[in-house]
């Protein structure tokens, strides 16, 4: 680890989720096969279960607090460095986004960088609530003049210029709360991200996303969706259902204390009772002390399946209401902690008229064995989406290790050099 210590500012995300709070910290380093591109090197992760979050909302500051200081201190003692800001992400009831649109006039008949800010913040003067704060603002696509369809209208010519863009608002109260647990537990708030949209950098590949994809990311307390249709954010939404809800139908079904509940869902679960074995007997522990009994792994699947079955017709409504089935080329895609169920991509398979498939983060360097669960696809959004934001900032710039090498010496030589002189100084003074 130590190696990477020196490659520059460290990039790091969190990711406070309703079951656990993750906290990845990373360098970014250039690829050795090409230059132009940079690689994420991950090089501490910590990760600490959480109470204090409900469907994205803090309902305690203390807990929360102790959680993100508990992941910050695992990552900073794996990675051996200190994490001073982070890349947030941010999702919940209190989220709400739609389109709007904005048009000016093109200054000298061509488009600039200039023109393209001019029209977003025409397309952002809409009238929002005092107590909602705008964080996304994303350009759906682009029109000059009479032509539509545009995606990067630099350079071209034209006298009026459109955008289409989705805005994305959040509670201002849900997020001072959310930002004061993260500055009690000692870190400042670099950025704040949507969890949706953090997803979509880790998960799809620019061909899903232009043919048109919905992403589904389950976590702990809810099932957080977005929709891409030609390359950009079209549509989000949020079925209130999650990991946390399947655990919860273990405990009461077979009579056990949650955390056992927890651990026989991980170990056991299937979200469709036919590819289950019926012989097959698992070891249930009882609650308040009562002794452990065998119960059939099938009865733990059948809870299972009611539970899965539900969740995913209600993702399958909110496509339907959407209006964006017919522009999902790609399909569904399915990530996050609670998308690992066995079983669950093939009952999808039966509920959607959609091909589906489960997403795993792109591959970054470092500690990619720790990271390369669905789990993790919000984490290493986080830390891609600020890569794209503020490359400037996280990238150094390459340096030849034999100029450096000779600069080390050079600088050395010049000290001692300095150094002598000012010996013979005293020495001659005194």
């Amino acid at each position: 680890m130590s190696a990477s210590k020196n490659t520059g500012p460290i990039l790091a995300s969190l990711d406070i989720g309703s079951s656990a709070v993750k906290l990845v910290m990373s360098h970014v380093i250039h690829d050795p096969k090409d230059n132009k591109k940079h690689i994420i090197e991950v090089t501490g992760v910590g990760l600490a279960p959480n109470s204090g979050l409900k469907q994205g909302v803090v309902v305690n500051i203390e807990a929360t607090t102790d959680c993100i200081r508990k992941a910050k201190e695992e990552a900073e003692l794996m990675s051996g460095s200190k994490v001073y800001e982070v890349w947030v992400s941010v999702s919940g009831t209190h989220i709400h986004s739609f389109d709007s649109k904005g048009m000016v006039a093109v200054k000298n008949k061509e488009v600039t960088q200039q023109d393209i800010d001019r029209v977003i913040e025409a397309a952002k003067a809409i009238i929002i609530p005092a107590d909602r704060t705008v964080l996304h603002v994303i350009p759906r696509e682009f029109k000059i003049d009479q032509q539509d369809g545009i995606t990067d209208p630099i350079g071209m010519s034209g006298v009026r210029l459109e955008a289409n863009v989705h805005i994305v608002t959040a509670s201002q109260s849900a997020l001072s709360n959310l930002v004061k647990c993260i500055e009690k537990a000692g870190l400042k708030v670099a950025g704040l991200v949507l969890d949706q949209v953090a997803v979509t950098k880790s998960v799809v590949s620019t061909d899903e996303k232009n043919l048109g994809v919905c992403i589904a990311d389950m976590g702990g307390g809810a099932c957080k969706l977005v929709y891409m249709v030609n390359g950009s954010v079209a549509h989000t939404s949020m079925v209130p259902v999650g990991g946390a809800h399947f655990t919860h139908d273990v405990a009461v079904g077979l009579r056990t204390p949650q955390v056992s509940a927890e651990t026989l869902k991980k170990k056991y679960g299937c979200a469709l009772a036919t590819l289950v074995d019926d012989q097959e007997s698992i070891e249930v522990d009882g609650v308040g002390g009562r002794k452990s009994r065998a119960v059939p792994r099938k009865e733990l699947a059948h809870i299972l399946e009611a539970r899965a079955e539900e969740v995913l017709n209600m993702v399958s409504h909110d496509i339907k209401m959407s209006g964006l089935q017919p522009l999902l080329g790609s399909g569904l895609v399915v990530t996050g902690g609670a998308s690992q169920l066995d079983g669950l991509v093939e009952m999808g398979e039966f509920i959607f008229d959609l091909p589906l498939r489960r997403g795993y983060p792109a591959l970054v360097g470092g500690l990619k064995d720790v990271v390369k669960g669905g789990d993790f696809a919000t984490s290493i959004g986080l830390l891609m989406y600020a890569l794209e934001v503020k490359k400037d900032v996280y990238v150094v710039d390459h340096v030849d290790p034999t100029t450096s090498a000779l600069f080390g010496e050079a600088v050395s030589d010049s000290l001692s050099g300095v150094t002598s002189k000012m010996k013979k100084f005293f020495t001659d003074l005194f």
